[in-house]
């Protein structure tokens, strides 16, 4: 009888390699998305970091090659908020494939008053959620010529609460900051999953994966200077914080395992193990109001009109 071994443990400290492969961080620079773009640069791969603040990547690339020597990160300019740039996006990465794209990029604003991107959008609305939609139009073509390439799309315990407001979904009549943010990670997440139930009916090899960090403080994430700094003091007054919650370092645990690990599937959704605020990755159900077709299929028509994007170019 030939026996079959399975597949080890997830292991989030000894992730497989990756070699050849590439991968492009959008928010890439800082908070959760520099973990994630750190952690899969162990892993051999050509990890690119996305940031529209030159300065601050070339900070982020020099920490990570601090931490992981001999790793291949570079990085190329990348603005959510400009709809008009994300065509050149492609061209600057100076890649024939791509094996996996982490939306993680997002704007959050806590005060009054609202904001508009160049466009007209939302801030938070547009960079967060339109932004990444037009970018996957244009990354397509990349990621359709690789041998099973993922979109993981970051998402936010905020949004658990949130209900999409579709006649006001750039919140025009009624902005509240930190509903708007939480809504606009929502958007974000529908499209996640919308991208891949389209993916698949098209017969695409392309899979559509939605993560969540759980809940991820500043203050229980490990310093890397000059990216993050911990002082003493903000560690020792978040310590009981961390019954609850984790750091931002493993925050990036669902995204990085979604990129990496065969067994995960694009119609799933990846959060921390411990009420989904904190521990290591595992698949969790996709909330209720997240799984109805009608709302995504609304957005997802909206979103081609406010941005342009051709759905077929998209999912095709």
């Amino acid at each position: 009888m030939v026996s079959i071994s399975a597949a080890p443990p997830w292991n989030v400290q000894r992730l497989p390699r990756a070699d050849g492969r590439v991968f492009l961080v959008t928010g890439g620079n800082a908070g959760i998305g520099y973990f994630v773009a750190e952690q899969l640069s162990a892993t051999g791969a050509t990890v690119v970091l996305g940031s529209r603040n030159p300065a601050k990547a070339e900070a982020a690339m020099a920490s990570i090659r601090t931490r992981v020597p001999g790793s291949r990160v570079r990085a190329v300019r990348l603005d959510l908020a400009d709809l008009s740039s994300l065509a050149t996006v492609v061209e600057s990465l100076g890649v024939e494939r791509l094996d996996a794209v982490v939306h993680n990029a997002g704007v959050a604003l806590d005060d009054p008053p609202r904001k508009e991107t160049g466009d007209g959008h939302e801030l938070m609305f547009g960079t967060n959620h339109l932004g990444h939609f037009a970018l996957t139009r244009w990354l397509m073509p990349l990621l359709s010529a690789a041998p099973a390439a993922r979109v993981v799309t970051m998402g936010s315990f905020a949004a658990k609460s949130e209900r999409l407001d579709l006649d006001d979904l750039q919140s025009r009549r009624d902005y509240r900051p930190k509903r708007a943010y939480g809504r606009s990670k929502l958007a974000q997440m529908y499209f996640g999953v919308e991208l891949d139930r389209r993916l698949r009916a098209a017969g695409s090899s392309v899979a559509s994966v939605v993560v969540h960090p759980g809940g991820a403080l500043d203050s229980l994430t490990p310093s890397r200077p000059p990216v993050h700094v911990r002082t003493t003091g903000a560690r020792l007054s978040a310590a009981p914080a961390a019954l609850l919650v984790q750091g931002k370092h493993a925050g990036a645990w669902p995204a990085v395992r979604a990129v990496l690990d065969p067994a995960v599937r694009g119609d799933q959704m990846w959060g921390p193990r411990v009420f989904g605020l904190r521990g290591e990755p595992r698949r969790e159900p996709v909330w209720n109001h997240l799984a109805d077709p009608s709302i995504a299929a609304l957005l997802w028509d909206a979103s081609r009109e406010l941005t342009g994007a051709d759905v077929n170019t998209i999912s095709g």
